[in-house]
């Protein structure tokens, strides 16, 4: 797919340029549509392949999210292996999806069919209620949305405050009372919790906490916190590292958090779609104890073993198994879905990339000679630059009702547009007056002079604007993960959700390379380029 989306490029670079041809076409004459064909008939091509590199299920598929973080990666391969045998065709799991509100869309619209979640957040996040609520009044909630909550794990997972122990002892901290009487102590907290409606703001309340805390990375902050970088995190009460790292969990003893027991949250018409897998699923309640699921997240974060793995065993019976060996850099690195992730970071970036292209060059030459519009649509697409890139895909989830590679190709082609727009308008900007004069003077007509001269002299600058957009959409590429587009990034989020920077670098590295094969291409389409205008 990028393969044709470069071959398009070199086509472009005689001096009559092809590219030339049909934009000037399409600004003086009816032909638009032909005029611009070359590249839409790639971008066609591109998106007749999405289905390949995209990894959506075929049709009467149960669909299995995760959030970003251990556990969930953890219940969502057990619920999966769980109802395997009794479909037709495999589950399909979509790991780390994002946050709640990403996952949470994701299942309202349809995207996938249940999801591991937690009592207390059902209740106090997503139906917005001022207390914790029982499961049949939850489910009585749940309802008008076509949404139901069951079939409880056994455990009970909730938020809590931690800082070292050693630290704890000094001071004399065991609640967060006495936490509220050091408000010199530094606090990082995730970036959830803080915005939750039982995060945060809540729990400041409840104490009369005068911190002002930072927003950190769940994993990272278990690293920071061991560095002695920040002194209170918020944790899972069962998460893995608490022990290794000699954390002190204080007490809530306001009894602000509510109970956060784990359980599956799905749509109604799942028992009856896939009324096999349900019955199977219903085994798993009660299967699982606070002790067995920090076993299992210990596995994960600090043996390094598989999700899939932990889940098997733990569905086997066989506890935690054998110790896993942890795979060095070079096994990630080359690891079995290698391929796929490559096919779809190229495919979202030429998608995106050509789009852009097929956007921003046109509008380029249509607002050139006219500064007010010119420096209105500049103004936009510079604009779209500033948005965070994880606030764009949780409004194009919104807009389009969707998660994938749709909300993904939409955010990347909108930040690929100003590099290409700019220099389009700059490479016009640069062709000398007295050339445009000469060509007047030779009775061209405006059109004839944009496509003989000004275009073909502002090539390379519009060609170095594709190139930016390229290089840019291929790090930025890596969030698509996060709403289940694939790519490198899937490494990178599973990285941090596990705090494994072997598995974060062999997502990076592959971006990178993939970033300076893209460089050498262009380098060489500008070098014909050169060597053709002679």
């Amino acid at each position: 797919m990028a393969a044709e989306f470069f071959r398009f490029l070199a086509h472009g670079v005689h001096v009559n340029a092809a590219l030339a041809e049909p934009v000037g076409a399409a600004l003086s004459s009816w032909h638009m549509l032909a005029a611009m064909k070359g590249l839409a008939a790639v971008l066609l091509a591109l998106l007749a392949t999405l289905p390949a590199w995209s990894a959506d299920a075929p049709s009467g598929t149960l669909r299995i999210g995760s959030k970003r973080f251990t556990e969930s990666y953890i219940l969502a391969q057990v619920l999966a292996q769980t109802v395997a045998p009794h479909l037709a065709t495999p589950p399909q799991v979509k790991q780390g999806l994002g946050n709640t509100a990403i996952v949470y869309e994701a299942l309202r619209s349809g995207q996938i069919d249940l999801y591991p979640e937690y009592a207390g957040t059902i209740a106090l996040e997503i139906l917005k209620s001022n207390a914790p609520m029982p499961l049949d009044a939850m489910n009585h909630a749940l309802a008008p949305l076509g949404l139901g909550a069951g079939i409880p794990f056994g455990f009970n997972d909730g938020y809590a405050l931690a800082m070292r122990a050693a630290d704890a002892q000094r001071l004399g901290i065991r609640t967060l009372s006495d936490l509220a009487r050091h408000p010199e102590l530094r606090l990082a907290l995730s970036n959830e919790f803080l915005g939750r409606a039982d995060g945060w703001p809540g729990l400041a309340r409840a104490y009369g906490f005068q911190q002002r805390p930072t927003g950190l990375d769940h994993g990272l902050a278990y690293d920071a916190i061991a560095a002695r970088q920040i002194d209170v995190m918020d944790i899972y009460t069962t998460d893995a590292r608490i022990e290794r790292l000699q954390l002190a969990v204080l007490q809530d003893d306001r009894h602000y958090f509510p109970r956060y027991d784990a359980l599956v949250l799905y749509r109604l018409d799942v028992p009856q779609r896939f009324a096999q897998a349900w019955a199977a699923l219903q085994k798993l309640a009660g299967s699982i104890d606070e002790k067995e699921m920090i076993a299992m997240n210990a596995r994960a974060e600090l043996e390094g073993a598989a999700f899939d793995v932990i889940a098997r065993d733990h569905l086997a019976g066989r506890g935690a198994g054998a110790n896993a060996r942890r795979d060095g850099l070079g096994s990630k690195l080359f690891g079995p879905d290698l391929g796929r992730l490559t096919l779809q970071h190229l495919g979202l970036v030429a998608v995106s990339v050509g789009i852009a292209a097929l956007i921003a060059i046109p509008l380029a030459l249509a607002v050139f000679s006219r500064p007010r519009a010119r420096a209105l649509v500049l103004g936009a697409t510079g604009l779209l630059q500033t948005v965070p890139s994880l606030a764009l895909l949780a409004i194009l989830i919104w807009l389009v009702g969707a998660i994938g590679v749709t909300p993904a190709v939409i955010a990347l082609t909108l930040y690929a547009l100003l590099p290409i727009m700019r220099n389009t308008v700059t490479g016009l900007a640069e062709v000398s007056p007295g050339l445009r004069d000469a060509a007047s003077a030779l009775g061209m007509t405006s059109a004839q002079r944009l496509r003989y001269v000004e275009l073909p002299l502002a090539w390379p600058t519009i060609l170095a604007g594709i190139r930016i957009a390229t290089t840019i959409a291929i790090g930025t590429a890596t969030i698509a993960a996060f709403v289940g587009a694939g790519g490198y990034g899937e490494r990178i989020v599973t990285g941090l959700a596990i705090n494994d920077s072997e598995l974060l670098l062999a997502g990076a590295l592959p971006a990178a390379a993939l970033a300076l094969v893209s460089e050498a291409v262009f380098e060489t389409i500008a070098r014909a380029a050169r060597w053709r205008s002679r």
